[in-house]
């Protein structure tokens, strides 16, 4: 089965096909010749996912499922939150949204943080959330060098190490999207598709 996934970022394609069963074939926006950024202008990160699917389903009519993830950080109010991406400006440099975080963090004690993912799954004109989260605190510096966005300075709870430290495999055994995905994945498989 193909499912589109709504993004054009690779790594992340790679991360969920990695997630899937192997009668799971994924394809992305680069497959179907969009260049454009989809709008994601929701307020909330289940907003974001949502109107990228729509975006999809009213422009193309394909069966599709997006994603949209936040790091949220106790100290900075849920901050980035829905911002995370483009934190330091819409340039989206993952370099950069880490440097403001460290900043706006360095003198403060509470380094207590999550990731939140939120899938939204549109099929035979049902639209599905599956909502995935992991908790963990902030580095003081980043540390590794896998992974992509704020992986180098986020480290999972009991874990010792960041995201940025981990194989694809470990990450994805206990990341906020490879919890959302699992949701999806055996709702796709226990569903009459």
């Amino acid at each position: 089965m193909k499912l589109l996934f709504a993004t054009s970022n690779q790594n992340k394609a790679r991360e969920i096909q990695n997630l899937l069963p192997k009668d799971f074939q994924i394809i992305t926006l680069n497959d179907i010749d969009l260049k454009e950024d989809i709008p994601e202008t929701a307020p909330t990160i289940e907003g974001n996912a949502i109107q990228k699917t729509e975006y999809i389903i009213n422009n193309f009519g394909i069966d599709c499922f997006a994603d949209d993830t936040g790091l949220e950080i106790e100290a900075l109010n849920g901050e980035p939150g829905v911002y995370s991406a483009r934190y330091a400006g819409e340039a989206k440099d993952s370099d950069d949204n880490m440097n403001l975080v460290l900043e706006k963090l360095k003198n403060t004690s509470n380094r207590n943080a999550r990731f939140k993912t939120v899938i939204s799954l549109s099929i035979n004109k049902e639209m599905h959330l599956f909502e995935g989260i992991v908790e963990g605190r902030i580095r003081a510096s980043k540390v590794g060098t896998l992974g992509f966005g704020y992986d180098p300075i986020f480290e999972p709870e009991n874990c010792g190490r960041t995201f940025a430290e981990m194989s694809m495999e470990e990450k994805n055994s206990m990341s906020h999207r490879g919890r959302a995905f699992e949701k999806m994945i055996s709702y796709l498989k226990n569903s009459s598709i």
